[in-house]
Protein backbone atom coordinates (compact mmCIF):
# COMPACT_ATOMS: atom_id res chain seq x y z
CA UNK A 1 0.00 0.00 0.00
CA UNK A 2 1.03 3.37 -0.41
CA UNK A 3 1.71 5.82 1.89
CA UNK A 4 -1.00 8.28 3.09
CA UNK A 5 1.48 11.18 2.63
CA UNK A 6 0.59 11.44 -1.02
CA UNK A 7 -1.08 14.51 -2.08
CA UNK A 8 -4.58 15.38 -2.96
CA UNK A 9 -3.77 13.96 -6.63
CA UNK A 10 -4.18 10.04 -5.28
CA UNK A 11 -7.82 10.86 -4.76
CA UNK A 12 -9.85 8.66 -6.94
CA UNK A 13 -12.28 11.10 -7.99
CA UNK A 14 -12.27 14.77 -7.83
CA UNK A 15 -15.78 16.17 -8.97
CA UNK A 16 -17.26 17.43 -5.84
CA UNK A 17 -20.67 16.28 -6.65
CA UNK A 18 -19.48 12.68 -6.37
CA UNK A 19 -19.34 10.53 -3.31
CA UNK A 20 -18.40 7.41 -4.07
CA UNK A 21 -14.64 6.22 -4.39
CA UNK A 22 -12.78 3.38 -6.66
CA UNK A 23 -10.41 1.99 -3.34
CA UNK A 24 -11.63 1.13 -0.15
CA UNK A 25 -10.68 3.55 2.64
CA UNK A 26 -9.27 0.44 4.62
CA UNK A 27 -7.44 0.08 2.00
CA UNK A 28 -6.27 3.17 1.72
CA UNK A 29 -5.58 3.76 4.98
CA UNK A 30 -4.41 0.64 6.18
CA UNK A 31 -1.11 0.84 8.09
CA UNK A 32 1.71 -1.29 6.08
CA UNK A 33 2.75 -3.71 8.27
CA UNK A 34 6.77 -3.13 9.01
CA UNK A 35 8.52 -0.57 10.58
CA UNK A 36 6.25 2.65 10.96
CA UNK A 37 8.13 6.46 10.21
CA UNK A 38 5.36 8.78 11.25
CA UNK A 39 7.14 11.68 9.22
CA UNK A 40 6.73 9.64 6.53
CA UNK A 41 3.16 10.20 6.65
CA UNK A 42 1.46 13.84 5.36
CA UNK A 43 -0.89 14.90 8.17
CA UNK A 44 -2.72 17.01 5.44
CA UNK A 45 -3.57 14.31 3.03
CA UNK A 46 -7.04 13.96 2.08
CA UNK A 47 -6.88 10.21 0.32
CA UNK A 48 -9.69 8.81 -0.78
CA UNK A 49 -11.67 12.42 -0.43
CA UNK A 50 -14.07 12.66 -3.65
CA UNK A 51 -14.08 16.35 -3.78
CA UNK A 52 -12.30 19.40 -2.22
CA UNK A 53 -12.74 21.07 1.23
CA UNK A 54 -16.09 22.92 0.25
CA UNK A 55 -17.68 19.43 -0.76
CA UNK A 56 -17.06 18.12 3.12
CA UNK A 57 -20.28 18.59 4.08
CA UNK A 58 -22.38 17.56 1.77
CA UNK A 59 -20.27 14.26 1.15
CA UNK A 60 -20.11 13.70 4.87
CA UNK A 61 -23.57 13.73 5.19
CA UNK A 62 -24.31 11.80 2.07
CA UNK A 63 -23.16 8.66 4.35
CA UNK A 64 -25.27 9.25 6.79
CA UNK A 65 -28.35 7.65 5.89
CA UNK A 66 -26.74 4.44 4.85
CA UNK A 67 -24.36 4.81 8.16
CA UNK A 68 -27.44 5.15 10.41
CA UNK A 69 -29.13 2.09 8.58
CA UNK A 70 -26.39 -0.40 8.65
CA UNK A 71 -26.50 0.81 12.95
CA UNK A 72 -29.74 0.34 12.94
CA UNK A 73 -29.78 -3.41 11.65
CA UNK A 74 -26.85 -3.97 14.25
CA UNK A 75 -28.87 -2.56 16.98
CA UNK A 76 -31.67 -4.41 16.17
CA UNK A 77 -29.96 -8.09 16.14
CA UNK A 78 -28.71 -6.94 19.36
CA UNK A 79 -31.76 -6.07 21.12
CA UNK A 80 -33.88 -9.19 20.10
CA UNK A 81 -30.79 -11.39 21.35
CA UNK A 82 -30.41 -12.78 17.62
CA UNK A 83 -27.80 -15.58 17.54
CA UNK A 84 -25.52 -13.84 14.83
CA UNK A 85 -25.83 -10.54 16.42
CA UNK A 86 -22.61 -8.66 16.14
CA UNK A 87 -20.32 -5.83 18.06
CA UNK A 88 -17.97 -3.29 16.97
CA UNK A 89 -15.38 -1.38 18.67
CA UNK A 90 -13.74 1.85 17.63
CA UNK A 91 -10.20 2.67 19.03
CA UNK A 92 -9.47 6.57 18.54
CA UNK A 93 -5.96 6.89 19.27
CA UNK A 94 -3.55 10.27 18.70
CA UNK A 95 -1.42 13.11 20.38
CA UNK A 96 -3.36 15.81 22.28
CA UNK A 97 -5.91 18.01 20.10
CA UNK A 98 -5.66 15.07 17.09
CA UNK A 99 -9.71 14.82 17.12
CA UNK A 100 -10.53 12.09 18.82
CA UNK A 101 -13.39 13.96 20.59
CA UNK A 102 -14.18 15.63 17.05
CA UNK A 103 -14.60 12.28 15.24
CA UNK A 104 -17.35 10.85 17.90
CA UNK A 105 -19.29 14.32 17.38
CA UNK A 106 -19.15 14.75 13.52
CA UNK A 107 -18.64 11.00 12.77
CA UNK A 108 -20.46 8.84 14.87
CA UNK A 109 -22.66 11.20 15.82
CA UNK A 110 -24.45 10.53 12.95
CA UNK A 111 -25.81 7.37 14.21
CA UNK A 112 -28.69 7.23 16.89
CA UNK A 113 -27.62 6.96 20.06
CA UNK A 114 -28.53 4.64 21.97
CA UNK A 115 -26.48 2.35 19.70
CA UNK A 116 -23.36 3.67 20.97
CA UNK A 117 -21.36 3.29 23.94
CA UNK A 118 -18.31 5.81 24.44
CA UNK A 119 -15.88 5.23 27.00
CA UNK A 120 -12.61 7.81 27.51
CA UNK A 121 -9.96 6.00 29.19
CA UNK A 122 -8.13 8.53 31.62
CA UNK A 123 -5.41 7.77 34.28
CA UNK A 124 -5.99 4.58 35.45
CA UNK A 125 -7.64 4.98 39.36
CA UNK A 126 -6.63 3.21 42.68
CA UNK A 127 -8.50 0.19 41.97
CA UNK A 128 -7.60 -0.27 38.39
CA UNK A 129 -4.52 -0.01 39.24
CA UNK A 130 -4.41 -3.63 41.60
CA UNK A 131 -5.94 -5.44 38.28
CA UNK A 132 -4.25 -6.64 35.32
CA UNK A 133 -3.89 -3.36 32.31
CA UNK A 134 -6.32 -5.19 30.36
CA UNK A 135 -8.89 -5.49 33.22
CA UNK A 136 -10.55 -2.11 33.25
CA UNK A 137 -10.63 -2.09 29.29
CA UNK A 138 -12.41 -5.96 29.23
CA UNK A 139 -15.39 -3.88 31.63
CA UNK A 140 -16.33 -1.47 29.03
CA UNK A 141 -16.21 -3.45 25.96
CA UNK A 142 -19.46 -3.08 23.73
CA UNK A 143 -22.12 -5.55 24.24
CA UNK A 144 -23.98 -7.39 21.25
CA UNK A 145 -25.73 -4.76 18.67
CA UNK A 146 -23.56 -1.69 19.98
CA UNK A 147 -20.81 0.48 18.62
CA UNK A 148 -18.05 0.95 21.19
CA UNK A 149 -16.38 3.99 20.99
CA UNK A 150 -12.51 4.08 23.03
CA UNK A 151 -11.22 7.51 23.06
CA UNK A 152 -7.75 6.04 23.98
CA UNK A 153 -7.41 2.56 25.06
CA UNK A 154 -5.40 -0.26 26.31
CA UNK A 155 -2.58 1.41 24.32
CA UNK A 156 -1.99 4.00 27.02
CA UNK A 157 -0.44 1.16 28.97
CA UNK A 158 2.39 1.63 26.02
CA UNK A 159 2.50 5.14 25.56
CA UNK A 160 2.16 6.90 28.10
CA UNK A 161 3.53 4.20 30.70
CA UNK A 162 6.73 4.23 28.29
CA UNK A 163 6.85 8.06 27.75
CA UNK A 164 6.70 9.35 31.97
CA UNK A 165 8.30 5.96 32.92
CA UNK A 166 5.18 4.47 35.21
CA UNK A 167 6.43 1.30 35.05
CA UNK A 168 9.33 -1.05 34.48
CA UNK A 169 10.67 -1.40 30.52
CA UNK A 170 10.34 -5.02 31.55
CA UNK A 171 6.99 -4.83 32.88
CA UNK A 172 5.00 -2.38 29.63
CA UNK A 173 8.01 -4.40 26.83
CA UNK A 174 5.52 -7.64 27.47
CA UNK A 175 2.41 -5.87 26.82
CA UNK A 176 2.52 -5.19 23.27
CA UNK A 177 2.41 -9.41 22.86
CA UNK A 178 -0.53 -9.06 25.37
CA UNK A 179 -2.87 -6.58 23.53
CA UNK A 180 -1.93 -8.72 20.28
CA UNK A 181 -3.24 -11.59 22.04
CA UNK A 182 -6.18 -10.15 23.21
CA UNK A 183 -7.45 -8.35 20.24
CA UNK A 184 -7.59 -11.62 18.59
CA UNK A 185 -9.39 -13.08 20.95
CA UNK A 186 -11.69 -10.38 20.61
CA UNK A 187 -11.86 -10.91 16.80
CA UNK A 188 -12.40 -14.40 17.15
CA UNK A 189 -14.82 -13.93 19.41
CA UNK A 190 -16.72 -11.65 16.66
CA UNK A 191 -16.05 -8.63 17.82
CA UNK A 192 -15.49 -5.81 14.76
CA UNK A 193 -12.00 -4.13 15.81
CA UNK A 194 -11.36 -1.17 13.99
CA UNK A 195 -8.39 0.89 14.98
CA UNK A 196 -7.79 4.78 14.22
CA UNK A 197 -4.45 6.21 14.53
CA UNK A 198 -5.55 10.10 14.15
CA UNK A 199 -2.15 11.72 12.66
CA UNK A 200 -1.75 15.07 13.62
CA UNK A 201 1.03 17.32 12.94
CA UNK A 202 3.42 19.14 16.16
CA UNK A 203 2.58 22.37 14.09
CA UNK A 204 -0.96 21.72 13.52
CA UNK A 205 -1.41 21.21 17.42
CA UNK A 206 0.12 24.24 18.32
CA UNK A 207 -2.52 26.28 16.90
CA UNK A 208 -5.47 24.28 17.95
CA UNK A 209 -3.78 25.07 21.32
CA UNK A 210 -3.69 28.40 20.96
CA UNK A 211 -7.26 28.42 19.15
CA UNK A 212 -8.21 27.35 22.41
CA UNK A 213 -6.48 30.36 24.81
CA UNK A 214 -7.88 32.66 21.95
CA UNK A 215 -11.78 31.57 22.49
CA UNK A 216 -13.30 31.80 25.69
CA UNK A 217 -15.82 29.02 24.56
CA UNK A 218 -12.83 26.69 24.38
CA UNK A 219 -11.41 27.69 27.47
CA UNK A 220 -12.56 24.34 28.98
CA UNK A 221 -11.25 22.52 26.09
CA UNK A 222 -7.41 23.74 27.60
CA UNK A 223 -5.32 21.47 30.19
CA UNK A 224 -1.86 23.06 30.69
CA UNK A 225 -0.49 19.53 31.36
CA UNK A 226 -0.74 19.64 26.94
CA UNK A 227 1.92 22.01 27.32
CA UNK A 228 3.92 19.62 29.18
CA UNK A 229 3.16 16.79 27.20
CA UNK A 230 3.63 18.81 24.08
CA UNK A 231 7.42 19.45 25.35
CA UNK A 232 7.80 15.36 25.16
CA UNK A 233 6.76 15.34 21.20
CA UNK A 234 9.65 13.23 20.37
CA UNK A 235 9.34 10.87 22.57
CA UNK A 236 5.40 10.14 22.21
CA UNK A 237 6.00 9.89 18.55
CA UNK A 238 8.89 7.07 19.47
CA UNK A 239 6.20 5.49 21.47
CA UNK A 240 3.42 5.83 18.93
CA UNK A 241 5.60 4.39 16.23
CA UNK A 242 6.76 1.20 18.14
CA UNK A 243 2.83 0.40 19.40
CA UNK A 244 1.63 1.27 15.89
CA UNK A 245 4.80 -1.44 14.21
CA UNK A 246 4.26 -4.04 16.58
CA UNK A 247 0.35 -4.08 17.36
CA UNK A 248 -0.61 -3.60 13.40
CA UNK A 249 -1.56 -7.28 12.87
CA UNK A 250 -3.91 -9.28 10.33
CA UNK A 251 -7.02 -9.90 12.66
CA UNK A 252 -6.76 -5.64 14.12
CA UNK A 253 -5.00 -3.42 12.03
CA UNK A 254 -4.51 -0.37 12.46
CA UNK A 255 -5.90 2.45 9.78
CA UNK A 256 -3.48 6.05 10.07
CA UNK A 257 -5.97 9.00 9.71
CA UNK A 258 -4.14 12.19 8.58
CA UNK A 259 -6.15 14.69 10.86
CA UNK A 260 -4.66 18.19 10.20
CA UNK A 261 -7.73 18.90 7.86
CA UNK A 262 -10.90 18.15 10.73
CA UNK A 263 -13.47 18.05 7.75
CA UNK A 264 -11.25 15.45 5.88
CA UNK A 265 -10.50 13.65 9.45
CA UNK A 266 -14.00 13.19 9.94
CA UNK A 267 -15.51 11.91 6.68
CA UNK A 268 -12.49 9.28 6.88
CA UNK A 269 -13.71 7.49 9.86
CA UNK A 270 -17.39 7.97 8.91
CA UNK A 271 -16.52 6.09 5.75
CA UNK A 272 -14.37 3.27 7.64
CA UNK A 273 -17.06 2.71 9.77
CA UNK A 274 -19.50 2.85 7.16
CA UNK A 275 -17.36 0.13 4.74
CA UNK A 276 -16.57 -2.14 7.60
CA UNK A 277 -20.18 -2.29 8.90
CA UNK A 278 -21.60 -3.03 5.04
CA UNK A 279 -18.63 -5.88 5.55
CA UNK A 280 -20.95 -7.33 8.11
CA UNK A 281 -23.54 -8.38 5.70
CA UNK A 282 -26.25 -7.22 8.69
CA UNK A 283 -30.08 -8.61 8.34
CA UNK A 284 -32.96 -7.33 10.00
CA UNK A 285 -33.44 -10.21 12.68
CA UNK A 286 -36.67 -11.90 11.49
CA UNK A 287 -39.41 -11.70 13.87
CA UNK A 288 -40.00 -14.23 16.30
CA UNK A 289 -44.15 -14.23 16.19
CA UNK A 290 -46.53 -14.58 13.61
CA UNK A 291 -46.94 -11.55 11.63
CA UNK A 292 -50.33 -12.35 9.81
CA UNK A 293 -51.40 -13.60 13.61
CA UNK A 294 -50.57 -10.78 15.04
CA UNK A 295 -52.24 -8.47 12.20
CA UNK A 296 -55.43 -10.20 12.89
CA UNK A 297 -55.01 -9.70 16.66
CA UNK A 298 -54.48 -6.22 15.90
CA UNK A 299 -57.02 -4.99 13.36
CA UNK A 300 -60.09 -6.79 15.49
CA UNK A 301 -58.93 -4.22 18.86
Amino acid sequence: MAHSSKKKSDTTKTAGAQTEIDVPMSELLRLPTGPVTLSDYDTRSTRGFPGTKDDAPMITSALGPELSDLQERLFAAGRVDAPDAKRVLVILQGMDTAGKGGVIRHAIGMVDPQGVKIKAFKAPTEEERRHHFLWRIERELPPEGIIGIFDRSQYEDVLTVRVNHLVEESVFSQRYDEINEWEAALVASGITVIKCFLHISKEKQKERLAERLSDPTKFWKYNPGDVDERAKWPAYTEAYQIALERCNTSPAPWYLVPSDRKWYRNWAVARLLTEQLRALDLKWPPPNFDVEEEKRRLAAT
